[in-house]
């Protein structure tokens, strides 16, 4: 069978194919899993997605809309002068996906399976359901996100997890942050705790990237600067949509390097970056999620050493910085992957799939959940257990034949900081006693010198 799944995000979508042989891949757009979800309307009618609609929008950014997720309850979007229901919206990125996917598999897809956060309630799933219908896709099966990278977890990567142990999902996307603890069911997956910070990721990253820039130019050069982050015109727009990319770009690079350049348009120089200063400037956002993190685990009833694991997902969470202080705080050391963006929309292919050797995975019903906050309130930590050497995640051997994930995915876990061991003292001695205060050589000395006089007194008497 021919199964499409899509993992609609707010800044990008990533959609997975597994054909009838088993094998699973993800579609590529321009060479990049990362489909951006935005969507620009021509002026002849035609919706334009992807980053065909991002470079339209330099043109007329009226009719562009960057992430129609967040419009899921506006019920119709504004573009240009023409308004449109955000189904329809939603729709021209799913039937631009399922076209790509027919071409890849050489069919249409049989079946569809889409994603959505865990706090989704029936209305707005309806708007997903509603739009791959308009698309001309099948009826979609909803699978709750932290779910499928439940899913992702224990199918992909082999990962132990018994009956009743939970798993806590850190998910950094480019426009929000989404922190989940499920629990193993003998039927699958129930969601415990959820909590989110639905205007925080990756985009505030680059955003605080480009302030920190911007500060060392002034004078001569306010006006060139100004220019790039409120354009006025075409030219100008193009200019900043260059700046934003090559930010994105030395942010990615900050990844896996220590230092990197960005390339200033208009101002026609490069400025360095090092990580050090990067982490300096998204230290405060990242605290954010990790509290979120803490918040929610409290929440599910659950100290951090009760956990299976921390399992990062999401584009954002492959920053050096997130895993570090998650490992601090909690004392946990997450699992991270070296494409985590993924795993959402690959783990949906599994949802009540043959990963099940324990029983196959469901949605569960998700618990109440907490209005969200760019500032949740920190919660009283639960005890903290002290580090502990990482599971080493490798994707097992696959329960499908024949099955061939495409490109590998390898995971690597923070490993825990050394603590340094004091060299082994060597055993104490006991204090050496003076001679007088020998008790046997006293008495001797006192007998010698006894023996001594009498001697001396019997020649005396002699004489």
């Amino acid at each position: 069978m021919r199964v499409l799944g899509i993992d609609f995000g707010t800044s990008n979508t990533v959609a997975m194919v597994r054909a009838a042989d088993g094998r699973a891949r993800p579609l590529l757009f321009d060479g990049s899993p990362l489909l951006p979800s935005a969507v620009y309307l021509n002026p002849d009618g035609r919706l334009l997605v992807g980053r065909d609609a991002e470079r339209s929008a330099r043109l007329d950014p009226a009719r562009f809309e960057p992430n129609p997720k967040r419009r899921v309850d506006d019920g119709v979007v504004l573009l240009g002068e023409q308004e449109l229901s955000v189904p329809q919206v939603i729709a021209a990125v799913l039937r631009y996906i399922g076209a790509e996917a027919q071409r890849h598999l050489g069919g249409a897809c049989e079946e569809l399976r889409m994603t959505h956060p865990a706090r989704w309630g029936e209305r707005r799933r309806a708007v997903l359901v509603e739009s791959a219908r308009a698309a001309g896709l099948p009826t979609p099966r909803l699978v709750v996100e932290p779910v499928a990278a439940a899913s992702y977890y224990t199918a992909v990567l082999g990962s132990a997890m018994p009956v009743g142990r939970a798993l806590a999902i850190y998910d950094l996307g480019g426009g929000t942050f989404d922190a989940t603890v499920v629990r193993r069911t003998p039927t699958g997956f129930d969601v415990l705790a959820e909590f989110g910070l639905s205007d925080l990721g990756g985009l505030d990253f680059d955003q605080a990237l480009v302030e920190h820039l911007g500060r060392g130019y002034s004078d001569s050069r306010t006006t060139l600067w100004n220019s790039l982050v409120s354009p006025a015109d075409p030219g100008q727009r193009r200019q900043r949509a260059l700046l934003y990319d090559d930010v994105r770009g030395a942010k990615e690079m900050l990844s896996r390097t220590t230092s990197a350049d960005v390339h200033l348009p208009a101002l026609d120089i490069s400025a360095h970056i090092t990580r050090d200063e990067f982490d300096a400037l998204i230290r405060r956002y990242l605290i954010q999620t990790v509290h979120c993190l803490a918040q929610t685990i409290t929440a599910a009833r659950l100290a951090p050493s009760d956990l299976v694991g921390i399992f990062l997902v999401g584009g954002s969470s492959r920053i050096p910085l997130a895993a570090h202080l998650l490992h601090t705080e909690l004392g946990v050391a997450p699992t991270t992957l070296e494409q985590p963006e993924t795993v959402v929309a690959e783990g949906a292919l599994f949802f009540g799939g043959p990963a099940a050797a324990a029983g196959p995975v469901h949605s569960g019903v998700p618990r109440p959940v907490a209005p969200q906050s760019r500032q949740p309130t920190a919660p009283s930590r639960p005890p903290v257990a002290p580090p502990r050497p990482p599971v080493i995640a490798r994707p097992s051997a696959p329960p499908m034949a024949a099955r061939q994930s495409a490109p590998p995915v390898s995971a690597t876990p923070i490993s825990p900081p050394r603590i340094p061991v004091a060299p082994p003292r060597p055993p104490a001695m006991a204090p050496r006693r003076a001679w007088y205060e020998e008790p046997t050589l006293v008495w001797t000395v006192a007998l010698g010198a006894m023996v001594a006089i009498a001697l001396i007194v019997l020649i005396v008497l002699t004489l």
